[in-house]
């Protein structure tokens, strides 16, 4: 089945939540929910879930909202001359390249969220693993200031640009945590306590499936943001993904405004915890 919507340019009050942010994005509901399943990797090709279009998902967020992508955008491109934040040194192309495509993976975790974990998607908990610039999870804390957004990543530098960003735009609803997932994982504070981990531009799927699945908990989603043709590394990554208690829920492609073109949103459902030997010590994978 797929899901087809334009997307219109809405102008929003002064304060949004995340349900009037989705609200105004015309996609259609599902008609039935999606159960576990294993995906037939033979007609991959065919079946991906559902397709998401639109002009332009910034144009929907509020003023104040544009105004902190903005900043962040100004932050990023400033920072960017003094360490390597992203391959993209034009304004425009960050928006079309980074934001957009940031933007792009809310509908679908939406409807995934809505049709198979039967709760809210107000007040989730996110995690973004891998977050580099801040990218997709900054960028869904300010376009859904309902979510609480923990952005995990690595490396010193990284870190310090992402409190700067915080800080600098007026997050409240953002904390920053300077540690390897790997690490984090095995983290009673952290392990099994979010309702979605979303990851994009990290590693290939078999490796964000032990990265990413231990930090859900049991009935929530994992989020990989991918190119247009990912069959095969989901193909290649189903032991993994089985291995940390989930099963691929749905493809969902994703027309953002990259020049890469399409983009897929790989949505995956926890359906029971992940062994506690997972995840493995770095190096080990």
């Amino acid at each position: 089945m797929f899901y087809r919507c334009k997307i219109l340019n809405v102008n929003f009050p002064s304060s949004i939540s995340v349900g009037t942010f989705v609200k105004h994005l015309p996609f259609s509901k599902p008609k039935t929910s999606f159960p576990p399943q294993r995906l037939n990797f033979k007609s991959l090709t065919t079946t991906t879930t559902c397709v998401t279009r639109s002009s332009s998902y910034f144009e929907t967020l509020n003023s104040r909202q544009k105004d902190q992508i903005h900043l962040y955008v100004d932050a990023l491109l400033q920072w960017n001359q003094k360490m390597n934040l992203t391959a993209v040194n034009e304004v425009n192309e960050v928006m079309e390249r980074h934001i957009e495509d940031s933007l792009a993976i809310i509908p679908p975790i939406q409807n995934s969220y809505i049709s198979s974990c039967n709760n809210s998607f107000d007040n989730l908990r996110i995690v973004d693993v891998g977050s580099g610039a801040g990218l997709p999870g900054l960028v869904l804390a300010v376009a859904c200031p309902g979510w609480e957004v923990t952005l995990v990543e690595s490396m010193n530098k990284r870190c310090l640009f992402l409190e700067h960003a915080v800080s600098l735009i007026g997050l409240s609803n953002v904390q920053v945590v300077r540690e390897r997932a790997e690490k984090l994982g095995q983290d009673s504070n952290f392990r099994e306590r979010f309702d979605v981990a979303v990851a994009r531009a990290v590693a290939e799927m078999k490796v964000l499936a032990e990265y990413c699945l231990p930090l859900v908990r049991v009935g929530g989603l994992f989020v990989a943001a991918k190119g247009h043709n990912p069959q095969d590394e989901v193909k290649s990554a189903e032991r993994a993904t089985k291995l940390m208690g989930a099963s691929v829920l749905q493809l969902c492609s994703v027309e953002s405004h990259s020049p890469h073109g399409q983009r897929t949103a790989i949505i995956c459902l926890k359906n029971r915890p992940t062994p506690r030997k997972y995840p493995r010590d770095p190096g080990l994978f």
